[in-house]
């Protein structure tokens, strides 16, 4: 079932999503080659304790950790680990999620660990660029299938796959509540969105094909060709002025240039 929101439960989402960016935003101050994972998750948690919230991946579905870390080839749900450590070059993508005051913030932000290679960020690019053309998409009257095409069409478009088995969701009180939002599809098809939803976009682009596997901690999610993969998502509430988008990059993209 799909939960319409009214202007006070937006607004709750979008202090828990503004929350989430924040939270990114202190991350990108420690991403740096020699860095572990598990060093970067035990501060997220702390900040967003500080903040009044509670990580909502910690213990969800059994995840044991705050957030979802993954280097390189992981595609989503990498487990923080003390072994994981960052290297110059690596790309690192962070999935964040919060809970406070009833409603959910979540959020995902693929960062680079130094200088990495020009493919690397052309992938980044794009994939960031999927982002918004999608976000241009959620507006009342289209379907989720419009979302979809526009993520596929500039993914495909510069050469890269679209991960099928991964996808957006619907966001409120539950962190994954309907619809599904996939990151491929066909225009006018999918359900109708309409003013009051708020949906998570959530592109997961491989630089090469779109196979994934999943390892054997039962979570982490990877390219079959071990290529690249990059994951940016926004949570963004549907208005009948147009998209409203819930999280803040700026606040992130100001922390990694400083």
């Amino acid at each position: 079932m799909i939960y319409l929101k009214t202007h006070e439960e937006i607004e709750l989402l979008r202090e828990n999503n503004l929350l989430v960016s924040a939270t990114l935003a202190e991350l990108a101050k420690h991403i740096k080659p020699g860095v572990t994972t598990l060093e970067l998750d035990k501060i997220a948690e702390d900040f967003i304790r500080s903040h009044g919230a509670v990580p909502s991946f910690l213990g969800y579905n059994g995840f044991p950790n705050t957030l979802c870390m993954s280097v390189n080839e992981q595609v989503v749900h990498g487990i923080p680990s003390s072994k994981t450590v960052l290297k110059e070059g690596d790309i690192l993508s962070v999935d964040c999620g919060t809970f406070m005051k009833g409603f959910c913030g979540d959020s995902a932000y693929t960062f680079a660990v130094g200088e990495i290679a020009p493919e690397a960020e052309s992938l980044l690019r794009v994939t960031k660029e999927a982002l918004y053309k999608g976000v241009a998409q959620a507006k009342p009257g289209n379907r989720v299938g419009d979302v979809g095409n526009a993520v596929q069409e500039h993914a495909e478009k510069h050469g890269y796959s679209v991960v099928r088995e991964m996808v957006g969701h619907g966001l409120g009180r539950k962190m994954h509540e309907d619809p599904q939002v996939p990151n491929y599809g066909a225009r006018g098809r999918g359900p109708l969105l309409k003013a009051g939803m708020v949906i998570c976009i959530e592109p997961m682009i491989n630089m090469g094909k779109r196979d994934i596997v999943f390892e054997r901690d039962g979570w982490t999610v990877r390219t079959r060709d071990r290529k690249p993969a990059a994951h940016f998502e926004f949570a963004v509430a549907i208005t009948e002025n147009g998209p409203d988008v819930l999280t803040d990059f700026g606040i992130i993209e100001k922390a990694i240039n400083n």
